[in-house]
């Protein structure tokens, strides 16, 4: 059974995940702009997207190979500052069709903001986003910044790896 990493990011940290989750596993990596990035080609899938402005980078692309995607085993791994919960599932509900979230395992993994880094108009969404946010925090971390990137974060895509490849190995 042989699997491969697709990834959309935009600022570095999806990538740095990707190529993290890549020497783990053994398993190629593509970033879904390369000419490569053929998920026909694979029994299972792990894909990755960064969260900008409240949508997966990675929505337009899964939505062009949804019929080679989404009757495969998939894990999503999601990169952005919101942890694991209502508003991060709500985001990938809007960004992804229900065939291919009903069925896929996801793993919320916190990336790395570096407001200098970014283009203006994400650097003014951030700052309206900070004027409407309750949690004096997260408020915090829209205007200034944050660094959460951690490669022991990902241990449960290794573990779903794992899962995917022995029940695959087990004959029916």
């Amino acid at each position: 059974m042989n699997g491969a990493i697709f990834f959309s990011g935009q600022y570095g940290s999806t990538a740095q995940y990707a190529d993290w989750i890549s020497e783990a596993t053994g398993l190629p990596m593509f970033a879904v702009n390369d000419a490569n990035a053929d998920p026909s080609k694979f029994d299972y899938l792990i894909l990755g997207s960064s969260v900008i402005v409240y949508k997966l980078s990675i929505r337009k692309w899964a939505r062009a190979n949804l019929a080679s995607i989404e009757n495969k085993p998939t894990i999503l791994f999601t990169v952005s500052g919101a942890p694991a919960g209502a508003k991060l599932d709500g985001w990938i509900a809007g960004s992804l069709p229900e065939s291919l979230t009903s069925k896929m395992k996801h793993v919320a993994l916190r990336g790395r903001l570096r407001p200098a880094e970014l283009n203006w108009w994400v650097r003014l969404i951030l700052r309206i986003g900070a004027w409407k946010n309750d949690d004096p925090e997260a408020k915090k971390e829209e205007l200034l910044g944050f660094d959460y990137m951690d490669k022991s974060s990902i241990k449960p895509i290794l573990e779903l790896v794992q899962q995917i490849q022995s029940s695959e190995a087990t004959p029916s």
